[in-house]
């Protein structure tokens, strides 16, 4: 992921469905078309740039330049003095009735370029689902998400603090298996403990998160299917659905043992 804002010209070769200026053929009349380009020149001209851009595939071609995407933006402060973690906005939209329109909030790690999503239930994402008053409810998701920034960044801080002895990391790895994994594929949870550098030989919460989190997303896993016998090594995630599925559902994990390991600490936002 550049660490620099994607121009014009680049989002148009990466994502030229970001540029698609009316809704699939097949949605009724009443949908409320959104166009993701003009969202992203609103966004910019809040100070939030575009950094990096997925589109879903399509299965059926009369769906290309429709499809599901997602944009991660970066406020300029912190493309202008990068930290260890950056608080990011995420945009989904798609323009044949795959997903609504929504904003949500993220946290980019620039140890290892991992992107996380936070879970809806401890930030709200806003979803216009292509309804109403376009400018007004994106000026209220900027607005609600930029104030939300500094709380977001003290969160990142209060994980790191939490430190987790040995069963707790694995209880946690535990519990995420079946984020990714159905029942009758059997995996060891212990792999999913296994860092990738000398900066995540760490026993914080926040470390763990993001450990368990690149190995879930980012293949390589090492199992057996149980109905089967066979053994399998699982894929890279790619679908923009399940990332964000996988990591909403790690950040609940990590938000309950904050809540086990430290009650009295205030980490709602």
């Amino acid at each position: 992921m550049s660490k620099l804002p994607l121009t014009i010209q680049q989002l148009q070769e990466q994502a030229p469905v970001l540029f698609t200026e009316q809704p699939h053929f097949q949605t009724s009349d009443k949908y409320h078309f959104v166009s993701s380009i003009d969202v992203i020149n609103e966004l910019k001209s809040h100070n939030w740039h575009p950094v990096s851009v997925q589109i879903s595939s399509v299965k059926d071609e009369d769906k290309e330049g429709y499809q599901r995407h997602v944009v991660r933006f970066r406020h300029f402060d912190d493309l202008l003095s990068p930290k260890e973690n950056a608080v990011e906005l995420l945009l989904f939209n798609s323009h044949d009735r795959s997903t609504a329109f929504s904003i949500s909030a993220g946290i980019f790690r620039y140890v290892c370029s991992n992107g996380l999503i936070i879970s809806d239930n401890i930030f709200s994402s806003y979803k216009i689902k292509h309804i109403g008053d376009r400018a007004n409810d994106i000026h209220i998701a900027i607005n609600k998400i930029t104030s939300f920034k500094p709380q977001l960044e003290h969160k990142i801080n209060t994980l790191e603090s939490i430190k987790l002895s040995t069963g707790e990391k694995e209880a946690f790895a535990k519990s995420s298996l079946e984020l990714r994994f159905p029942k009758h594929l059997e995996v060891d949870y212990k792999d999913l403990l296994v860092p990738h550098r000398d900066e995540d030989q760490k026993d914080d919460l926040y470390t763990t998160l993001n450990i368990i989190q690149e190995n879930l997303l980012s293949g390589n896993v090492s199992g057996v299917n149980k109905e089967t016998g066979r053994r399998f090594t699982s894929r890279e995630i790619t679908s923009i659905a399940k990332d964000k599925d996988i990591n909403q559902g790690l950040w609940e994990i990590a938000e309950r043992i904050s809540s086990i390991k430290v009650p009295d600490m205030a980490l709602a936002a």
